[in-house]
């Protein structure tokens, strides 16, 4: 990391943290002040979002369920796929809690930062003890890809918007594939809810 002078900030993201094993002792190794924010969204979406993004590179995938389910006689979900695994989330923060207090960390809504993102990074100002700067006046709903984009920044030709991986439509799961799923989340979700102290109206 560089170094970050007295009134500054440094930021660094990378989505693979929270769910890497040997991430929070070596982040605490470098610093155990380290602000931590991390933006969740319902397991169940996630999952087929991932997919959907691996499908976009690799078009020979096998189906969504034949990798989210072990046996699809039993029924039983396939933890060993990473997709499936990432929305573990009461697992991977039980892994960061022994090395970083709860205090340290922010859990962004990825429903919220869709629906009210000025809201989503009001908090997310507040938590770095930032003047509130970013508001609803920045943001404008991109119709195309069902995001809100930041509109065009100083300086700049055209507005912010998330890349071309982001926002393209999802296959059709079979409902009871995604029920399935839903049920083997619930507990985990309910756990992640009692650990964070937040309650993402997932299920």
């Amino acid at each position: 990391m560089p170094r970050t002078l007295d009134g500054q900030i440094t930021m660094e993201k990378t989505p693979s943290y929270f769910v890497t094993k040997e991430a929070p002792s070596r982040v605490c190794t470098m610093n155990c002040q380290t602000k931590l924010i991390v933006v969740v969204r319902d397991p169940v979406t996630r999952a087929v979002s991932d997919y959907t993004q691996t499908l976009s590179k690799n078009p020979g995938l096998p189906s969504f369920q034949s990798l989210a389910l072990k046996n699809s006689s039993t029924g039983l979900i396939d933890t060993t796929w990473s997709a499936v695994r990432i929305g573990l989330y009461a697992k991977h923060l039980e892994n960061w809690l022994q090395h970083f207090p709860l205090s340290h960390f922010l859990f962004v809504s990825g429903e919220r930062l869709v629906s009210d993102p000025a809201g989503e990074m009001g908090r997310v100002q507040d938590f770095l003890g930032l003047k509130r700067v970013v508001s609803d006046k920045h943001f404008y709903f991109n119709q195309t890809k069902g995001f809100p984009c930041l509109k065009k920044p100083e300086g700049s030709s055209r507005p912010r918007c998330l890349g071309k991986s982001k926002g393209r439509p999802h296959p059709q799961i079979p409902s009871e594939v995604l029920q399935r799923l839903r049920d083997f989340y619930r507990p985990f979700n309910h756990r992640f809810y009692q650990m964070s102290g937040q309650d993402f109206g997932w299920d």
